[in-house]
């Protein structure tokens, strides 16, 4: 039998409960461009994680909880869309004919994340994973044409896909609100002491008195 959206849900509720005692701040420099699926995400507002809620933190509950939606959009699709249905199986054989998939299998803590970290001014990289991927890509023949009907029903039914998207996301939105206090009572045991901890040794680091006798030894006094 197949689970409710609420079971669904309730289940990727608990597995990213599992997961959050786990996490630990990032040590590495942080990223300039914003996560695309985090960004305003009402999948996000809904689970009580604001702004102040580290990314990694949001981005393991954003992405477990949008696999739930594009099942659902999926089995639509299947069932409904047999243009788009044909269409997204072509693409996936496409796939599959590359022997370089970076960025399939990752956890739900990575998945959707830049496979490269961002790169510095005028120190460049010897390759990325990226670029091989792509490189991987090229040597794999394009899909065929569409005819210019074929594009309009294709088009429709994504539109009508969208649509069916937007509509589970909504309900999906409204069953989160009932794990709030779950999520907010693991953010308060897990995530708040560790970036408390990690704001305190930074203030002490800029609040360090400054010896005099240091700065004498530095110009040679």
């Amino acid at each position: 039998m197949e689970r409710s959206l609420e079971t669904q849900v309730s289940q990727a509720v608990d597995a990213w409960l599992r997961w959050v005692p786990r996490w630990e701040p990032a040590t590495h420099r942080g990223r300039v461009a914003p996560c695309r699926r985090c960004l305003g995400s009402p999948i996000l507002s809904a689970a009580g994680l604001g702004s102040d809620v580290p990314h990694g933190v949001q981005h393991g509950l954003s992405t477990r909880i949008k696999t739930i939606v594009d099942h659902a959009v999926a089995d639509y699709t299947s069932r409904n869309l047999p243009m788009l249905q044909a269409e997204l199986d072509q693409q996936a054989a496409r796939n599959r004919a590359r022997g370089y998939r970076p960025a399939e299998g990752l956890a739900p803590e990575f998945e959707g994340l830049p496979l490269d970290p961002d790169p510095v001014p005028g120190q460049p990289f010897l390759f990325t994973l990226t670029g091989l991927a792509s490189e991987e890509e090229a040597q794999v023949p394009s899909l065929p044409p569409l005819s210019e009907d074929a594009k309009i029903a294709l088009r429709r039914e994504v539109a009508l896909a969208d649509e069916y998207a937007n509509l589970i996301g909504r309900e999906v939105c409204g069953i989160l609100l009932h794990h709030r206090l779950r999520i907010h009572a693991a953010i308060v045991e897990y995530v708040e002491p560790q970036v408390e901890a990690m704001l305190s040794e930074l203030s002490q680091a800029l609040d360090a008195p400054f010896d005099p006798r240091d700065a004498g030894d530095g110009l040679g006094i």
